[in-house]
């Protein structure tokens, strides 16, 4: 006799491929190019599963823009630990975070919870987990090559990461200059001992 999964199984497996479609959609369109229908049949799943598991379509990009964050920060890590010098580490991280392609999705979605208060909770609890790992690779490398930073290491995380987020958004906005203008390698203290 076929065995099928259980409704929370099947439940997780689809919110699940919802979620990874948006990511993949949105990562090479627009969000206001992306229909909800689009989504859905990327995923084999209704339009309507999408109110569901998400509540609407801003939802599910906010939490995909935040996936591909979390996701695309992780391309940071090994750039990181080929790096011999503080100077060439703090170069690195600067130069491959303000070029990882989620980061301006991430700021349209936090813009996004602007407009959408309820959608806030998402945001903090992304963010909270972005600055916790960011903190914990970055204690990994100081440990690593005997670096300090002439600050807590949570503190140095959020400000890089703060920072990140903001030469985007400033550049996204219609600002004259790029966001590579901004000295995003400065606001890391990594230092020999």
């Amino acid at each position: 006799m076929p065995t099928s999964d259980p409704p929370r199984s099947r439940g997780r497996r689809t919110r699940a491929q919802l979620l990874d479609q948006a990511v993949a959609l949105f990562a090479e369109h627009p969000f206001g190019s992306v229909s909800v229908a689009e989504i859905a049949a990327a995923a084999g799943a209704h339009p309507n599963q999408i109110t569901y598991y998400f509540g609407s379509k801003d939802a599910l990009f906010v939490h995909a823009a935040f996936l591909m964050l979390l996701r695309d920060a992780e391309r940071l890590e090994p750039v990181g630990h080929r790096q011999r010098t503080p100077r060439a580490f703090r170069e690195a991280m600067a130069r491959t975070a303000l070029a990882l392609p989620a980061v301006p999705v991430a700021v349209q979605a936090m813009s996004t919870t602007r407009l959408r208060p309820e959608l806030r909770p998402v945001a903090q609890h992304n963010l909270t987990l972005l600055f916790r790992l960011a903190e914990r690779y970055l204690t990994v490398v100081l440990d690593r090559h005997g670096w300090v930073v002439d600050r807590p290491a949570a503190v140095e995380a959020r400000t890089f990461w703060s920072a990140v987020l903001g030469a985007r958004l400033i550049s996204e906005s219609g600002f004259g200059g790029r966001s590579s203008d901004i000295d995003l390698a400065g606001v890391l203290t990594v230092h020999e001992k």
